[in-house]
């Protein structure tokens, strides 16, 4: 049971076709475009991937398309949900298909306690016998978080071999880094907050921004682990804004409008989302622009 999940890893948007859907063809030329650009690993149907709209019979043909593109490169499947017995359904089969790991959401709109969250974690590693998981912790969308207390004790399940923290809370991240357990690895949820993530003891990224520029993405992620700081500084100021006009409305809305600006797939998002505003495309263009230093032409 050992996944690296240190450097770079993509959380895959699930273009969608016109009419709403799964679009195979579009998925496919969006993973190649991350391998190309150099990502580490792959993570189809988490939240960006609007996991929680993908029916039961399209997940599989998702995660297949996914393993044979990857190129090698470790598949993370998203097998998150808030009935547990559903989640570990969902890993069980990810496990089948060949995923090398599970994503795993905190159970969202339940609201467990500790010892629910213990409890949930302990069934799906159970359903995947050897699989390894992530706890991804993102109290935003799911109104639960996972405290440094909390996770100590997920970290007592062999199986749960790593954490995406998105809180936004630098203090937590710092003081899960510090109390880190050998072997268990922190990963940083959010691009605006890698940097400073890896300050503090991170070794890995989630990232949004890696589905529309995968290359720079990984340009900036090698500098912070190779202490270069002075080029993955220069390198996020120059992504930042893309950055931040991805989340300018609710992700994967923008993220979808991106990728429809590169060609790499529809700007069609499953209710309850609808797709981005006039305003939100303009602001999205105009960063893509900087961030790729006007190499894009066409774009605007």
């Amino acid at each position: 049971m050992t996944l690296d999940l240190s450097g770079l890893a993509v959380a895959l948007a699930t273009p969608f076709t016109p009419s709403g859907e799964v679009d195979l063809a579009a998925f496919r030329k969006l993973v190649r475009h991350v391998v190309a650009g150099g990502v580490d690993t792959l993570v189809p149907l988490g939240s960006t991937g609007e996991a929680v709209t993908i029916l039961d019979a399209e997940r599989d043909a998702i995660i297949a398309a996914c393993l044979e593109e990857s190129g090698g490169r470790p598949v993370v499947v998203g097998t998150g949900h808030n009935a547990t017995r559903q989640a570990a359904a969902m890993t069980r089969r990810a496990q089948a298909l060949g995923a090398a790991g599970a994503l795993v959401v905190t159970p969202y709109y339940n609201k467990p306690t500790p010892d629910g969250l213990v409890a949930h974690y302990k069934a799906v590693a159970e359903a995947a016998p050897g699989l390894p998981l992530i706890a991804y912790n993102v109290p935003g969308r799911t109104g639960l978080n996972v405290t440094p207390e909390v996770l100590a004790r997920l970290w007592e399940n062999p199986q749960v071999v790593a954490v995406k923290e998105s809180s936004g809370n630098l203090a937590q991240i710092a003081e899960i880094a510090r109390a880190l357990p050998s072997g268990k690895t922190l990963l940083s949820g959010d691009d605006n907050l890698a940097l400073a993530a890896f300050a503090v003891g991170a070794s890995g990224l989630i990232s949004v921004l890696a589905n529309v520029l995968p290359r720079e993405t990984a340009a900036m992620i090698a500098s912070a682990r190779r202490g270069n700081a002075v080029e993955a500084l220069r390198l996020h100021q120059q992504l930042l804004p893309l950055m931040d006009a991805l989340f300018v409305e609710s992700n994967p809305i923008p993220l979808k409008a991106a990728l429809k600006l590169l060609g790499l797939g529809e700007d069609t998002v499953r209710l309850p989302l609808v797709p981005a505003t006039a305003a939100t495309r303009t602001r999205v263009a105009e960063a893509l622009c900087l961030a790729a230093e006007g190499t894009m032409p066409g774009v605007l």
